[in-house]
């Protein structure tokens, strides 16, 4: 009933304050294939004003009775020029682009129009086209997003071998990545080598790093929204790739003609199966693999209703006799509608579930001896999202979320000499619960305002009758966090612990000129899932856990101020300059020896206390011509101040990168050739070594005193990669397209260290020695065959 009111309000007072006007809409769609294309500008001649077209391709325009000209546009497309006579609301107008020939030999490093960086709003934002990951130069040649926003100002990660990403001094966990709406819990395959994300079939790839809008939430440093391709509803294609680690296909076409479409892209890498031949003994069974799946459906079913059902099932495996698995698999169901002119409806459920498996035995089903550990997280959510366009310059969204949450952070099977024993921790329930309200409007002409504001509410439950309370107890050698924990019963139904957040968004732009602005903005965000995690980096084994009574939600706070410019007599160039300051509550840390698995005590061993990350970050990118790329640089500090570490002093956190410096260069030539160079110069990372010893039983072990976090930094990073690719005359098959790409991933052939640990000297063990671990420690040369047809 609130809602209809609500409605019905937005209609009366819309209707009243811009009377005789009326609306135009529809969507803005690719001819080629019928993709919608986001973020399509729609500009009115005679009024000098626009809008551009959503996340589905769809725009609404409001404007007074009478004949206007309007421009459609996109970079990389046709012009489309419409002569509209507006004289009745409810008038549609499907508009669709064609592919510019002559600027298809032109790399594109972003599909928004060269104003779009100053006349925006968003700040802290990146966006990067699909077309542009594919030349940027990668390891074995494969391509990868992942690694490609890690090129970006502000993203780091903390070496490689390192799942996930950092953003602006964040943790891995403070990332949402998002596919089709639905979380993906772990980006990575191999370890952090390669990611998810099949690049067949991503569409769109948006960073959020500040100025955060109110619809999204849960995540405390950024969010990553990739879009998936909707399958061409033209014709059917086909795209593939032969590399040297994994091969992948695609293939899209129309189930009704411009209608209804589908992709399904697989990949699927075969270490295993080449290193076969050459593995004996033990280690003759070793598996080392990955694949994933992702596919998509779409049904136009008229004008004012599409339906979405999309995918992603994907799995690593690993070892030899003792080996793990862990694997992503979502489920999104989407349906747009349109209500009127006016009023667009995007609702989302999806389902995701993450889950990984220890296993000591991978040989027999049987054995005498074994030991095998699940663990998982299971998402399910419902999510209406609804844009109210009261004319150009006057954008309403609301809207909100229920996502349930099934913690099951480990149950374990240990059998000895044929007798069982099963252990490990009891599942957690937590439900989080949203809405949100944003409004994007033009208070003068020189002047953009969007503001938000999220409500959230969290609430956890324990799903065995028991609960835990953390009693302080005082530090000691076997006890280093100080703290103990009593156990009480509940009823398996009653909230244990109950969180709401209030969490406000602003965000302003003041054009200078149509070639300057400054941009501010802040936001506050709530977290309320954890990953627990005390490596140097995140593994694929790190247990997903909820807020509790004992574990308080991180809030995280961020300002942001900075200046945008448009370059270059045609716009060719554009730059940016930003200050960022972020503060950050309730963050985890861990005694020393803490023991994270398996253990239903883990929350003793956890320490709390605040965050706080700030620097500067500088940009400037070519998008046109025959050479484009970007040069970013990063001067930052993060650091964190634990009340039981390091004598209550702040000190740097292993995601704390002081430099990080990225240049990106591509060329194309008038032939069939394309060049690719990155170079990439990163600060090391903090690293906290032992400076005192102890002795026991003619063994040396290691002391970390207190004030010694982040006493040192293993050496700079630094890389250098190229690429060529040659596009050939004939595709596979005779038909289409194909290209050969050759690279080479740390040409320079540099021992980049990933960390530094203390280890007995083994000719005397009385004696420690530092020993530096490098993951990748040469150079590595790979060619790989892409076609479609």
């Amino acid at each position: 009933m609130g809602k209809h009111i609500f409605l019905g309000f937005l209609l009366f007072v819309s209707s009243f304050a811009f009377g005789q006007k009326q609306s135009i809409s529809g969507y803005v769609k690719d001819k080629s294939n019928g993709e919608s294309i986001i973020g399509a500008t729609i500009y009115v001649e005679e009024l000098k004003m626009g809008t551009s077209a959503n996340s589905y391709g769809f725009y609404s325009l409001t404007l007074p009775s009478g004949s206007y000209h309007l421009n459609f546009s996109a970079a990389g497309y046709k012009k489309v020029v419409k002569t509209i006579l507006l004289n009745a609301n409810k008038m549609e107008e499907n508009v669709e682009l064609e592919l510019k020939i002559e600027e298809l030999q032109e790399v594109k490093v972003t599909a928004q129009s060269k104003e779009d960086n100053v006349r925006s709003v968003e700040m802290s934002v990146n966006k990067i086209d699909i077309k542009t990951i594919r030349k940027i130069p990668a390891l074995l040649g494969e391509v990868d997003l992942v690694r490609a926003i890690q090129l970006l100002p502000g993203v780091s990660t903390v070496g490689e071998g390192a799942s996930g990403f950092n953003v602006r001094g964040g943790g891995v966990d403070q990332n949402l990545v998002l596919l089709d709406e639905a979380p993906v819990y772990n980006s990575s395959h191999l370890f952090g080598f390669f990611s998810v994300f099949n690049p067949d079939a991503v569409k769109d790839v948006k960073l959020y790093k500040g100025g955060i809008p109110a619809q999204f939430g849960g995540r405390g440093s950024s969010i990553l929204d990739v879009k998936m391709k909707e399958g061409n509803s033209k014709k059917m294609e086909v795209h593939g790739g032969i590399g040297v680690i994994f091969s992948r296909l695609s293939i899209e076409a129309p189930i009704v003609k411009d209608k209804a479409s589908f992709i399904v892209a697989a990949r699927r890498s075969y270490i295993d199966v080449l290193a076969k031949p050459f593995l004996t003994g033990s280690s003759s069974d070793a598996k080392f693999s990955f694949y994933d799946l992702t596919a998509k459906v779409n049904y136009n079913i008229n004008t004012k209703n599409t339906f979405y059902l999309s995918g992603y099932f994907g799995r690593d495996v690993f070892g030899s006799g003792f080996g793990f698995n862990w694997g992503n698999s979502t489920l999104s169901a989407r349906w747009n509608h349109v209500f009127s002119n006016k009023l667009f409806l995007n609702s989302t459920v999806f389902y995701s579930n993450y889950d990984y498996m220890l296993d000591s035995d991978l040989k027999n089903k049987k054995p005498e001896n074994a030991f095998k550990w699940n663990s998982n997280i299971i998402n399910l959510s419902f999510k209406p999202d609804f844009i109210y366009y009261i004319k150009p310059d006057n954008t309403l969204t609301f809207g909100g979320q229920v996502i349930s949450y099934n913690f099951k952070p480990g149950s374990a099977t240990a059998t000895s000499n044929g007798e069982k024993r099963e252990f490990g921790q009891s599942d957690k329930l937590g439900m989080e619960s949203s809405v949100y309200v944003g409004h994007e409007f033009k208070p003068a002409t020189n002047l953009t305002l969007q503001s938000g504001l999220r409500l959230s509410n969290y609430q956890f439950r324990s799903t065995n009758g028991e609960y835990y309370e953390r009693v302080k107890t005082g530090q000691s050698i076997e006890n280093p966090s100080g703290y103990s924990l009593k156990t009480f019963s509940a009823d398996p139904s009653k909230v244990l612990a109950n969180y709401t957040n209030l969490e406000p968004r602003i965000s302003l732009n003041w054009s200078l000129n149509s070639n300057n602005s400054i941009k501010v903005s802040f936001n506050r965000l709530a977290q309320y899932i954890h990953l627990m995690s005390n490596t140097a980096a995140s593994t694929p084994l790190d247990v997903w856990t909820s807020s509790t009574n004992n574990i308080k939600p991180q809030l995280v706070n961020q300002f942001a101020a900075g200046y945008f410019a448009n370059l270059g007599e045609e716009k060719n160039y554009e730059a940016s300059m930003e200050v960022y300051y972020k503060t950050m509550d309730n963050q985890i840390d861990y005694a020393d020896r803490a023991n994270l698995f398996l253990n239903p005590l883990f929350e003793k061993d956890l320490l709390f206390g605040l965050g706080r990350a700030y620097g500067l970050e500088w940009f400037v990118k070519k998008n046109t011509g025959k050479v484009t790329g970007w040069i970013s640089y990063t001067l930052s500090r993060t650091e964190r101040k634990i009340e039981e570490l390091n004598n209550n002093d702040w000190f740097p956190t292993r995601y704390d990168r002081t430099h990080n410096f990225n240049l990106i260069l591509q060329y194309q030539t008038a032939k069939r050739w394309s060049f690719g160079m990155n170079f990439a110069y990163i600060s090391g990372v903090p690293y906290s070594l032992p400076l005192q010893k102890f002795s026991f039983d003619g063994i040396s072990y290691p002391l970390t005193p207190a004030g010694t976090r982040g006493n040192i930094r293993v050496p700079d990073y630094n890389r250098l990669d190229i690429s060529a690719t040659r596009k050939s005359k004939k595709g596979l098959f005779k038909k289409g397209e194909s290209e050969w790409v050759f690279s080479i991933y740390n040409l320079y052939n540099r021992k980049n260290p990933f960390s530094i640990y203390t280890r007995p000297n083994e000719e005397n063990t009385l004696q420690t020695e530092a020993v530096q671990l490098s993951i990748i420690g040469s150079f590595v040369p790979a060619v790989t065959y892409n076609f479609n047809f």
